[in-house]
């Protein structure tokens, strides 16, 4: 079953297409990877989808609806949530109240501080983070804002994540431990879209993968497939990586 759809997604800027008739799919319990050089149009794509940008043309559909002209928090009701290439936390609030935010923002009804407590700390125990509960954000390594935007994320009840850049200035240790995290979000049935500049990671998780150059999607397929790709080698992954080091 599809979850996500895109079918001719195009973003100008001016003059310029961010995003070129771009036709895309997730399915349901899939975990797929968007990878290109940095400019590619991988984060606008993102922001299309989660109605943070405009469609110049083209349509996104969400379980078969459309979702082309809905305001962020519209779209994010109705059941897709994401995290930010960029950290974005709120730098005075502690982290529950980061969580919570998430909370009462995906709720599509009225939903009460003590069920929005509720779903934020166990939002926070999933991502581990359940003892940093009351901790000023300020505080935290940049490997744990990122998982309190994951936690603020999940908080939300999504069916689809968006992942932009999740494991972007982590050692290859925090890297390992993402890539579990992002299978255990996907075990409990939420499809995951990412976009991620390590390989290891895309290379490791992902069952599908598709590649934007220059705002087009220049190549799709699995993990294999796009590592054996000449044009792909040859615009972003490199001999170096097609060859294992």
């Amino acid at each position: 079953m599809r979850t996500l759809e895109g079918q001719g997604v195009t973003k100008y800027f001016g003059g310029l297409a961010a995003v070129s008739n771009v036709d895309f799919h997730v399915d349901r319990g899939e975990i797929v990877g968007l990878i290109g050089p940095n400019g590619a149009g991988k984060t606008t794509l993102f922001n299309l989808t989660s109605g943070a940008l405009p469609l110049s043309s083209g349509e996104i559909t969400f379980k078969g609806q459309k979702i082309r002209g809905l305001k962020p928090h519209r779209v994010c009701k109705m059941g897709v949530s994401r995290t930010f290439q960029e950290t974005k936390v709120f730098g005075n609030m502690p982290v529950l109240q980061n969580v919570l935010v998430g909370a009462f923002f995906g709720s599509p009804n009225r939903i009460s501080a003590a069920d929005a407590a509720r779903e934020a700390s166990q939002a926070l125990e999933f991502v581990g983070l359940s003892a940093m509960a009351g901790n000023s954000i300020q505080d935290l390594t940049l490997v744990s804002q990122k998982r309190v935007e994951v936690a603020r994320a999940l908080a939300t009840r999504p069916e689809l994540l968006l992942l932009d850049e999740l494991m972007a200035g982590l050692n290859p240790a925090e890297v390992s431990e993402a890539m579990e995290l992002v299978a255990k979000i996907r075990d409990t049935g939420i499809t995951i879209f990412i976009v991620e500049h390590v390989m290891k990671a895309i290379m490791g998780i992902c069952e599908r993968i598709m590649v934007l150059h220059h705002g087009e999607k220049i190549a799709e397929g699995t993990p294999q497939e796009i590592a054996s790709n000449k044009t792909v080698i040859e615009i972003y992954l490199g001999e170096e990586t097609h060859a294992g080091s």
